[in-house]
């Protein structure tokens, strides 16, 4: 029998959300919660722009909210409070999102196992009669609650122990970040300029994408941390929407790399990523590699990883819609 009945479930969802740095930076808005459901609304923001010229919305915004409305309806189909993790997403992208307007996502746990509950959804924006994007995910239940131990050394509070009314929101409960538990692993002679110049792509700009010198294999992306992608503060550890935006961010800017004289920007048609290992607060890059293209569609693959590129934090891949100078 469910712990929650309609209003504690409420509260535990509206708990979940505010203990979330990056749901709080971009505003995201409880809608509605029931019973292994939940809705989710991202407002209209000209920062999460991916192409401004045809002012689309990045698809890594999409990934974001699909994320954290996955987990909120994992939340509300449990019978027993206890943290769990994304174990992988896939995205299908129906139709382009437009640009500074709002995304809501409704995501429903249709099936809740002993160790992992999946989870789908729709994603739709105000004035549209289809949604913009679907999503499937599957979620790890009973995953490790307590502060990491591989970051640098330095004093960390202890996660504060939940009470009745308010555990589901410990799982995820604000705990503060020491600066000694940050660094850079960019080494300080690697050359790089930023992914893409201002303005032309501004979810790019909001996560200060840069690029790192051309080499056989291709480019290098590095996405330098900031607090505000924390996804869980206890662990601590990067959003997983996060890190799919990221992904997606440096398959597209793979296949402009290696394909000068692009007409434009490449769509993306879908998207799957699969969780390794959390990702630590510190900064993070990716590496893409052109697994088929064709004259209209491109399948990519990424690997993202912080400490060391033989241990990622996720692999991902995506097929892409190729632009043309008649599109």
């Amino acid at each position: 029998m469910s712990i929650f009945t309609g209003n504690t479930r409420q509260a535990w969802a509206e708990a979940f959300i505010s203990g979330i740095p990056y749901a709080v930076a971009s505003g995201m808005r409880l809608v509605e919660t029931g019973p292994g459901h939940a809705s989710l609304l991202l407002p209209a923001r000209a920062t999460w722009t991916g192409d401004a010229t045809r002012r689309l919305i990045h698809p890594g915004c999409l990934s974001v909210l699909a994320d954290t409305a996955c987990g909120l309806a994992v939340g509300c189909a449990l019978d027993e409070l206890e943290p769990f993790a994304t174990l992988d997403l896939r995205m299908d992208y129906l139709r382009p999102p437009v640009a500074e307007t709002d995304l809501v996502c409704r995501a429903e746990c249709h099936r809740l196992s002993r160790s992992v509950a999946f989870v789908r959804g729709e994603l739709t924006q105000p004035g549209q009669s289809e949604p913009v994007a679907t999503v499937y995910a599957t979620f790890m239940r009973a995953t490790a609650a307590s502060r990491r131990k591989d970051l640098p050394a330095g004093p960390a509070p202890a996660a504060p122990r939940p009470t009745s009314a308010q555990a589901a929101s410990s799982l995820i409960a604000p705990a503060s970040i020491e600066p000694s538990q940050v660094f850079v692993s960019r080494a300080a002679d690697v050359p790089e300029t930023l992914a893409v110049p201002p303005g032309r792509s501004p979810y790019v700009d909001f996560l200060n994408v840069h690029q790192q010198a051309q080499i056989d294999a291709g480019p290098v992306f590095r996405m330098p941390f900031k607090p505000e992608l924390i996804g869980n503060p206890v662990l601590p550890a990067l959003h997983g929407g996060i890190l799919a935006g990221f992904g997606e961010t440096a398959m597209i800017l793979h296949l402009l790399a290696t394909n000068p004289g692009l007409a434009g920007i490449p769509r993306s048609v879908d998207f799957a990523i699969a969780y390794m290992r959390s990702a630590k607060p510190i900064d993070t890059f990716a590496q893409s590699t052109t697994v088929r293209q064709g004259n209209r569609v491109a399948l990519v693959m990424v690997s993202l990883w912080q400490d060391d590129p033989a241990r990622p934090v996720v692999q991902a891949r995506g097929h892409f819609l190729m632009p043309r100078e008649e599109d």
